[in-house]
């Protein structure tokens, strides 16, 4: 049984502890009608980075070539333009140069051509017949032809050179046809292989120029794998992609994914533009 002292005493307690619980409510009630401020340990917001934007790239297939059609040439040196080719280099490079405009400084410091495509770049495969190709493109949107590596056509090991009327002849040939995800050319690149290197190829590409329109001559293997991993279909489906000697294909890339606005295109490209 308490004593008078101890109910005494205890009594100021219970005071002490209602006045304790009385100012909490008020520091909470404050704390919550007072707005946030940063403290020197608060980290600021930073505003979120703008996603890169899209790149173009026309790729466009070398022109026809003495063997086009009969050999398969892949990375033998020395074969040039037909001049049937040479017609086709310069009838693409006219068609490429009314669609886009080249940069150029205005007064104000801004690049011309609105309303236009700039093309900041011409890239060719290393060989001679893309090259070649190149040429007439770069002459006439006034850029200089850059060699890339990257846009280098298969390299088909021991078959290179050899005439498409024997090779379609061969067991193997079926599998290139309908199962070019499991074939590797004897001494030379894997189908998958190059589709890889191409889609690196691309990204490098879309690194360098971000919102900018470039163009690539390559070669039809080539550009075909880079459609089908464009579309993300697979491999062995690429064969049915047709891409004739100096056509045009047409990719926007974006950080959301590619948009493929023209395949094999041999007219006019005046609406090749993302829908």
């Amino acid at each position: 049984m308490a004593t008078p002292a101890a109910t005494e005493d205890a009594a100021p307690t219970r005071s002490r502890r209602k006045a304790t619980s009385a100012s909490t409510r008020d520091a909470v009630t404050t704390a919550a009608a007072t707005p946030a401020q940063d403290t020197p340990g608060r980290a600021a917001r930073k505003p979120r980075p703008k996603p890169a934007p899209a790149t173009l790239i026309f790729f466009v297939r070398h022109g026809t070539t003495p063997t086009t059609g009969q050999v398969l040439p892949g990375r033998a040196p020395g074969l040039h333009l037909a001049d049937s080719g040479k017609a086709e280099a310069e009838a693409v490079a006219e068609r490429l140069t009314s669609l886009t405009t080249p940069a150029t400084p205005s007064t104000n410091g801004n690049k011309s051509g609105h309303g236009t495509l700039t093309v900041a770049a011409v890239y060719a495969s290393p060989l001679e017949r893309a090259r070649e190709t190149a040429a007439p493109i770069g002459k006439r949107l006034n850029r200089k032809v850059v060699i890339e590596k990257g846009l280098i056509e298969m390299d088909f090991g021991a078959w290179t050179g050899a005439e498409l009327k024997a090779l379609r002849k061969l067991p193997e040939w079926g599998a290139i046809q309908r199962y070019p995800s499991g074939f590797q050319f004897p001494g030379g690149e894997a189908f998958s292989a190059m589709r890889a290197r191409i889609a690196a190829t691309v990204a490098l590409l879309c690194l360098r120029h971000p919102g900018e329109a470039i163009v690539a001559v390559s070669h039809a293997d080539v550009i075909k794998a880079a459609v089908s991993d464009a579309l993300g279909t697979h491999l062995d489906l690429f064969q049915r992609i047709v891409v004739s000697p100096c056509s045009v294909t047409a990719i926007s890339y974006s950080p959301t994914g590619p948009v493929v606005l023209a395949v094999n295109s041999t007219g006019g490209l005046g609406a090749l533009r993302p829908s």
